[in-house]
């Protein structure tokens, strides 16, 4: 028997979702999936993921402005950001981060948003959910000056110095579907070695498929083969890792306990 496992990456309020989000959390619950971090992208879903995160026993949210949708951001959002971040049982700040990937992209904008919501992270006490595509040294640059209380550096896939940069400043690393590629090496090393207390567990549903779902959509009950992969790659039990990383998300998200064994504000 294993603990529940804990996806603190899925944008469950995703359109993806709307024909079978019901059957997909009975599912999930049936493969051992207890808890999910439903992250926001920009004002205009903030209500779809308080709303989803209400419905389904287990959910909790996150709030923030995704680097991917700055250019569709005002600058009052921010305040909006905020007043729901007290207003709503937010166990972190986010998605929001850096996107060096995307093209055309406005890089000024980013960091603009990036680092106002940080400022906000650190006021009120709040870990983020970091967004790192191909922006981690940027990222780490800023969260040396912000400080804020830690975080998940989500989909990591940097260099193991990196990682230990993440590591120092309080965050764990975030491993999913990329980890399940044979072909990952780097992705697949790191989550062989990295110190397992470092490492939680995420599917970036519906985003980001396992190798058995190339092409098609990932959901939350492809956690458990994702732990899986993480328990083989590591020489470990599922039951092992289902533990360490739901310890470790604990950990980091500290609201994450109170909401999903009470279901009440913290």
């Amino acid at each position: 028997m294993i603990s529940g496992l804990i996806d603190t990456h899925c944008h469950l309020d995703a359109a993806e979702f709307d024909a079978d989000r019901d059957a997909l959390m009975v599912e999930k619950v049936g493969v051992g999936v207890t808890a999910i971090v439903v992250p926001a992208v920009e004002r205009g879903n903030f209500g779809a993921v308080a709303s989803v995160c209400r419905d389904y026993p287990g959910c909790s949210p996150a709030y923030g402005i995704h680097p991917l949708y700055v250019e569709r951001a005002r600058p009052e959002d921010l305040d909006v950001l905020c007043a729901t971040l007290v207003r709503e049982p937010a166990v972190a700040v986010g998605e929001i981060g850096l996107d060096r990937h995307v093209e055309p992209r406005d890089d000024a904008l980013q960091e603009f948003y990036f680092v106002e919501q940080l400022k906000i992270a650190r006021e009120l006490g709040l870990p983020v959910l970091l967004h790192v595509r191909r922006a981690i040294d940027p990222i780490l640059k800023h969260l040396r000056q912000a400080r804020v209380p830690g975080g998940i550096a989500h989909a990591f896939n940097g260099s193991r110095q990196q990682a230990e940069a993440f590591i120092k400043l309080g965050f764990k690393l975030g491993f999913g579907g990329a980890m399940t590629f044979e072909g990952s090496l780097r992705i697949r090393e790191l989550a062989a070695t990295l110190p397992l207390e470092s490492i939680v567990l995420e599917t970036d549903a519906p985003d980001i498929p396992p190798a058995w779902k190339a092409g098609a959509r990932n959901t939350p009950a492809d956690l458990r083969p994702i732990a899986e992969t993480l328990a083989q790659l590591r020489s470990l039990s599922l039951a092992e890792v289902s533990a360490a990383t739901t310890a470790n998300a604990y950990a980091v998200l500290p609201r994450l306990r109170s909401l999903t064994t009470t279901g009440e504000k913290p």
